[in-house]
């Protein structure tokens, strides 16, 4: 892990200091399996953090994409990080939630055609919650200005037909079922949740 920059050594200093950093054998959401995880729950344990996470975030979407009026965050993990950017950059926070496994949008949370909306993610892998959030705004003529992470670990896999721009970006190696090393096969597996 190379951490290169002031901003990203808070960073790894917050994930550390509240365990947000799991490491074991996990099942990701994404169906692979990794010898380390984003618990980014943990975090928001602490406001104090998700609100000095969220203002460095929000200088890099300030710098890097689109202005935005809307917030949205896809389910639960991204909820309060969503929420703190939405608070700090004066924007409408709403979010989608899961039902039977597919993301969708409830609560008679209304998007008009043209609002310019920025999605607020914590942790990707392959950026598949992301993609369905995209599918769902688009449905609604939106204008989505680009995509905040918290955690990228695609390792530069993750892209989107929309910006995005990420808070650290960290790359472990994640396996597929038949090609895990013989030391994860060893330790029981874990499924953390997203």
């Amino acid at each position: 892990m190379i951490v290169n920059n002031v901003n990203n050594k808070k960073v790894v200093e917050i994930l550390k200091d509240s365990s947000a950093l799991l490491k074991g054998h996990f099942l990701l959401r994404s169906g692979l399996h990794s010898e380390y995880f984003f618990q980014c729950a943990r975090v928001g344990e602490d406001l104090k953090n998700v609100s000095m996470l969220m203002k460095i975030l929000l200088e890099q979407v300030k710098s890097n994409l689109p202005a935005f009026e809307t917030v949205v965050a896809p389910a639960m993990g991204a909820l309060v990080f969503g929420q703190e950017l939405a608070r700090q950059s004066g924007a409408r926070f709403i979010f989608l939630e899961k039902v039977s496994n597919n993301l969708v949008l409830r609560r008679n949370f209304k998007i008009a055609a043209g609002e310019r909306v920025l999605i607020v993610e914590d942790v990707i892998t392959r950026g598949g919650r992301v993609e369905e959030a995209i599918k769902i705004l688009n449905k609604h003529f939106v204008e989505i200005s680009g995509v905040a992470v918290l955690v990228d670990r695609s390792g530069g896999n993750a892209s989107f037909s929309v910006p995005h721009c990420s808070l650290l970006e960290m790359s472990f190696p994640t396996y597929k079922l038949d090609d895990m090393p013989e030391h994860l096969e060893k330790i029981p597996v874990v499924k953390p949740g997203s």
